[in-house]
Parts: C-alpha cells; structure tokens; sequence
C-alpha cells in the first residue's frame, strides 16, 4: 500500500472496537474489519438478494453481493488515487449492505411501512442502520462478543444515513447525525463509488433486460458524448461491445472527475487528519458540470427503468411478500423460531424486522409459500 496521507484514518490511530481485543498479527484493525465482513453469513446472503431484477430473473443481473465487489473495485481506486485507507475502503464498500433487505428497495420500503404501521414505537425501517445492527449485533460468530465488533472507523463508514431518533441511541458513531460533522474521507468516497457503481451497472442491466434502450440513453448528455467516442475509435464494434465500452468509459470519467474535484478540495482545505477531515465541510465531491450530469442520469432511470411498469409488477409481488409475512408474524409469533420470539411487543417487532431483513429473496419467496399454504 502506498504512504497514507496525513488525512488518511490510520489503523494504529482507530478510535477502537466497542469490545477490547488484542492487536491483530501479520494484518492491521482495518484488514481485521474486512476480512470478518468477507466472512461472515450476512455478506453470503448478498448473493441472493436483489438489486433491481430479482435474483431469479437472470444470471447475469447484479445482485447485492456483485453489487458491493463493484463498489469495493471503484472505492479502492479513488483510496489510492487520494492517499486515503484502501483496506478501510474496502471494508465500509462491502458491508455497507448487510443489512437490505430482499427484493432491494421495494423490501426496504415495505418493512418501514409495515413497522410504522403495526409497531410505531418500533422506528421503523432504515437499511443503514440495519447494516450497523448485522456488524454491531446480530452476526453470531465469537464467543467473546455479539456482531463482528469492527472499528469505529468502519462502523462510521457504514452509518450512510441515519435519522435523528435513531442517531441519539447510537452514540459517538452516529453523532454527525446531530451536530453537522462529516464522516472519515474513505467514507464520504465510498458513498460516491456506491452512487458510480449503481448508477453505471443498472444501465448495463436496464439494456440486458430490455426495459432500456441506447436510443433512449443517447438524451442524456453523459451517455451521448462516450458513445460517440466508443463510436469514432471503434465504428464497427458490436452492440454488446459497445455499451460495454461506454459504461466502461463513463465510470472512468466519474472516477477521474471525482478525484480531481476532491484533490482540488483538499489542497484548498488542507485538513492535517481524518479529525479535520471530520470537522469540516465535505471533501469528496463531483465537479458541478459532472454532478449536473449524473443526477440527469438517476433521474432518467429512476423514470425509465425503477418505475418501468414491468420492475414495478415485480416491486409490486415483492412487497405484498413483506407484508404478509410481517402480517403472519406480528399476528402468530408461534410460527417464529424460538430465538426470534419475544415477551415485549417492541422486542417482538425488532426481532420479526431481523428476520425479515436477513432473507433472501428465494427464502422469503419460500418462507411466504409455507406459511400461507398452511391456511
């Protein structure tokens, strides 16, 4: 790895672990962090949950888990490019999932509504703070404690967003929350190289599909000025070679601008540690020109691909599955393991919301089957 930059969180610096441990030998906290995420059952179970097309749709549509690789790939590439933590990076990209649901959003969004109906003292939903509660508590591999016990550096990172509620149970890690500091560089960069990478592979996805087209894309200005290069280096390259091209292409120029606009931000700033970095405004940024362009994008597939009538046929089955099983659940917790049954009906809740989240797709598919052809 090369030399870290002043600003960089260093390992030997970490602000520690909620459970004491000894130093870890021949790797540091923060390869500790990573390697426990790569090898705990939450992050399997990404293999088979959704991002846009449900899992059984097609072998070669993103799921959480390639999902999570890509922004891994992305991230480590701005960490080096910026003197910042790659290991750091790395750990935050792939566990700042863990805790979605199945179906992707649409499960998401159903759990928040259910909880928010059944249990309103519950909370409700919010995947991110989801993802804290696999790494914090739900993942059951030591003997010594509950969850992976990570460093603050790394819970930091995966503390996307949180709401005020929450923030003020959860303590230092969740404090930005309510006094308007940042988070640690590596984390302000892995939450754009989650944006690059959901952004570019839900339209390589979108074409496979057919829900998308290249004529369609070709209105937006990010997509017409690549494919017109793609097009004048390689006039007669294949479809399929093409879009491959392109997105390629536009991911590099994401990354390039990200990183020249965020070194311009530091060198103006010229924050001395990952503190400062916390104390001041956001480093990690787009130029306005490439920001402008890659919110026309989301716009375009939220419209065009997220709410296409078919994606939404199929949010539209996968929420009616959340709900009846939170349905079945809060009505019959008989029908629950024992480990997930509770004497208080707020502990009930959040252990039923447990459940349902760890799922996978086919699981909660199978889980709905069984207990509904029980009636």
């Amino acid at each position: 790895m090369a030399a870290l930059a002043p600003y960089a969180c260093h390992p030997e610096s970490t602000r520690g672990r909620r459970h004491p441990e000894s130093p870890p030998q021949g790797r540091s906290d923060f390869q500790r962090d990573r390697d426990r995420i790569i090898h705990c059952s939450a992050f399997r179970r990404l293999e088979y949950k959704t991002q846009v097309f449900l899992n059984h749709e097609g072998d070669l549509f993103r799921t959480r888990l390639t999902h999570s690789i890509e922004v891994a790939q992305i991230a480590r590439t701005l960490a080096r490019n910026l003197g910042v933590h790659e290991d750091l990076i790395e750990a935050i990209s792939l566990a700042h999932d863990l805790g979605h649901t199945p179906f992707g959003h649409a499960g998401q969004d159903e759990l928040n509504a259910c909880l928010r109906e059944f249990v309103p003292d519950a909370g409700g939903f919010e995947h991110n703070l989801q993802s804290l509660r696999v790494v914090d508590e739900l993942e059951e591999r030591y003997a010594a404690f509950d969850g992976l016990n990570l460093c603050f550096e790394t819970r930091e990172g995966i503390l996307k967003h949180c709401s005020r509620s929450h923030a003020r149970q959860l303590g230092p890690v969740a404090a930005r929350f309510l006094d308007g500091t940042q988070p640690s560089l590596e984390a302000q960069l892995t939450n754009l190289a989650d944006e690059i990478a959901y952004n570019n592979h839900d339209i390589d996805d979108g074409l496979r599909s057919g829900l998308i087209t290249v004529p369609q894309l070709l209105h937006l200005d990010i997509f017409a000025a690549h494919h017109d290069q793609v097009r004048r280096r390689y006039p007669d390259v294949e479809s399929k070679r093409l879009v491959s091209e392109v997105i390629r292409a536009m991911i590099n120029t994401l990354v390039q601008d990200l990183t020249r606009t965020t070194t311009d931000n530091i060198a103006r700033l010229q924050p001395r540690s990952a503190d400062e970095v916390r104390a001041g405004p956001p480093l990690a940024a787009f130029s306005d020109e490439m920001r402008a362009q890659a919110d026309d994008l989301k716009q375009f597939l939220l419209k065009n691909l997220y709410r296409h009538y078919q994606v939404m046929r199929m949010t539209g089955k996968a929420r009616r599955i959340v709900r009846e099983l939170f349905q079945a659940f809060v009505a019959d917790p008989r029908l629950l393991a024992d480990e997930y049954r509770r004497e208080d009906q707020i502990a009930q809740a959040r252990a039923i919301t447990d459940y349902i989240a760890g799922m996978t797709d086919r699981y909660a598919v199978r889980e709905h089957r069984a207990i509904y052809r029980m009636e």
